[in-house]
């Protein structure tokens, strides 16, 4: 059965002008507004893109971006080219996010995302986070409470989304069906003309390797190309002209994300494409934060789709525009670019990063600003105060080793906050890259506050100390090469605290990779004990870390940030670490 969207279907009816009526045009125009892992980013998130430009003796220029209110109005200005439209979000639209969503359960991103008038999104793995319950009051509405923090603390009324996720192959065990659709139709209407877009909303398969086991518990997850491919014949046998899937997995390209090509595209969407049926005309991708607008037809000509993705946090929007010919029935032409969503600018250790005249800017949308100001002042309190100084920006940017100085500055405080006997003595901390999903930028004074250390580690997890040994350890570090485990576009090697260091060569075979294990200087023994933190998310297996639901002696702590927070008050000025603790040998002999 066709699962139609209330509210989306019904006829979009152009109204007549004075004088004497145009002759009706062959064709409708219809513009998909993309755009996928939101993750909540409600302000400007002091991030800039490096476009090409239009002075050929200038190269290119650094422009500011993001920002929801900037993103509204950047979609409400290409919307109004054509009255044939819909706004699509490709998942991860709420979860991971920073405190003045997070600390309201992100109600202000639906808020927001309602005002802007988003149509559909597919159900990302970050909208699991805190389980399916809660997901489905974020849909529906209502102030039940499936989590530790309140909801409807700013908005007793709460009614939920009135733009539809869609799960299609999302199915709680032990049911039939999900309840929440698999696919949404919408009408357009032009003259006596009408045409209808179906569309599909499918996550990855491998979801339950990247969510918290507690968010997915009770749920099964399809294969992605297998649901999609049975959605698109449904809607196509109930009428739909054209099927657009919102896919929330992603690869990367080595264009540039203005350029409209597949060069070198890669990553685990790569193989759910080539099994996709033909009856989809575009997939607007996500999940892997990387911009890239493909026709995937010079790939494979039996594939004759659009490959969309509009990177991450509202920095750009995907403009899709559909031609469809209204006497033949026919999709006869389709093009998609990326737009860059300029914002108003921000100061950086390198000065102001100013907006360009030479790309368009666009008023930011005063009714998403409404409900961004009313959550920014309720939020202040927690977000500006003061937790401590940094001597320098700390980045995620991995070094060739593959961990990076915000993933040593966080296993850092892991380790200071749980090595007294008391806290579980621990000795060693790990911490995963997909844990850290923000920067470490101090003012000009060097202060740091609490808002962008819940920035930093958003997800509410508890520390775990427990009892690895010295072969444990050296499995779980060989984990981080399996080909079989390596999720796509990011490190898995784990950065790792002071005073812990070894080496790897990955030219060695599987199992036989890592080597020279040491703890403050002295050989690590396979069968000695040692008490090893990590984050509640890598203790319950998370991220494909089986190992460390092996362990012995386990002692659960608090707050990740709350141990970052003490961090940087216990130590007055933080330094930042180097990311020198892990060495790659093979690097090292080829160059």
């Amino acid at each position: 059965m066709l699962l139609r969207l209330p509210g989306l279907v019904g006829a979009l009816v152009l109204a007549g002008c004075a004088g004497v009526a145009a002759p009706p045009s062959p064709h409708m125009e219809i513009a998909l507004l993309g755009f996928n892992d939101l993750h909540g980013q409600l302000e400007p998130p002091r991030q800039s893109v490096v476009l090409p430009s239009t002075h050929k003796a200038q190269g290119t220029i650094t422009v500011p971006v993001g920002g929801l209110a900037y993103l509204a109005g950047t979609v409400a200005a290409l919307k109004a080219r054509t009255p044939h439209h819909a706004v699509v979000a490709a998942g991860d639209v709420v979860g991971a996010s920073p405190m003045m969503s997070a600390l309201f359960l992100d109600e202000p991103t639906i808020e927001a995302l309602n005002q802007m008038q988003v149509d559909v999104s597919a159900v990302g793995n970050h909208e699991l986070d805190r389980g399916w319950l809660e997901l489905l009051r974020l849909q529906n509405g209502g102030c039940a409470r499936y989590t530790a923090r309140q909801p409807c603390q700013l908005n007793p009324a709460f009614a939920g989304a009135r733009f539809q996720f869609l799960a299609a192959n999302i199915v709680p065990e032990g049911r039939g069906e999900s309840p929440l659709p698999a696919t949404a139709i919408k009408r357009f209407t032009q003259g006596d003309h009408t045409v209808t877009v179906g569309f599909i909303g499918v996550t990855l398969q491998a979801a339950p390797k990247v969510v918290s086991p507690a968010g997915v518990r009770g749920l099964q997850f399809a294969d992605e190309a297998e649901s999609a491919n049975a959605q698109a014949a449904r809607l196509r046998a109930n009428g739909a002209d054209m099927v657009v899937l919102a896919l929330h997995e992603g690869g990367a390209t080595t264009a540039s994300a203005v350029e409209t090509s597949c060069a070198g595209l890669r990553g685990d969407i790569v193989p759910i494409l080539e099994r996709l049926s033909s009856a989809i005309d575009v997939v607007i991708s996500g999940h892997t934060h990387q911009a890239y607008v493909c026709d995937y037809a010079s790939i494979n000509p039996a594939k004759p789709f659009l490959l969309t993705s509009a990177g991450a946090y509202g920095m750009w929007v995907t403009d899709i525009v559909l031609r469809f010919d209204l006497a033949t029935r026919r999709l006869v032409h389709k093009s998609a670019r990326n737009v860059a969503v300029q914002n108003g600018g921000y100061e950086s250790s390198a000065g102001k990063i100013m907006p360009s005249p030479l790309y368009p800017s666009y008023v930011p949308d005063v009714g998403v600003q409404a409900v961004l100001d009313r959550y920014r002042v309720a939020a202040a309190p927690w977000i500006d105060k003061p937790v401590g100084r940094l001597l320098g920006t700390v980045t995620r940017q991995t070094a060739p080793s593959g961990e990076s100085a915000l993933g040593n500055l966080v296993a850092d405080a892991q380790l200071w906050a749980t090595q007294s006997p008391d806290a579980g003595g621990a000795q060693i901390s790990l911490m995963h890259a997909g844990g850290l999903r923000a920067d470490l930028l101090p003012d000009v004074q060097g202060q740091v506050r609490y808002g962008q250390l819940f920035a930093v580690q958003p997800f509410g997890n508890h520390l775990v100390v427990q009892t690895l040994t010295g072969a444990q350890i050296r499995t779980l570090l060989e984990q981080q090469f399996d080909p079989l485990a390596q999720p796509s576009q990011r490190s898995r090697v784990l950065s790792v605290s002071s005073g812990f260091s070894y080496r790897y060569d990955l030219s060695k075979p599987p199992g036989a990779r890592v080597m020279a294990m040491t703890l403050h200087g002295q050989a690590m023994e396979e069968a000695q004990d040692y008490r090893v933190v990590v984050s509640s998310f890598l203790a319950q297996g998370g991220d494909r870390y089986p190992v460390f639901t092996q362990g012995r002696d386990v002692l659960g702590g608090m707050l990740d940030v709350d141990a970052l927070e003490g961090y940087f008050g216990a130590q007055g000025m933080v330094q930042p670490p180097m990311p020198d603790r892990i060495k790659r040998t093979d690097v090292l002999v080829r160059r």
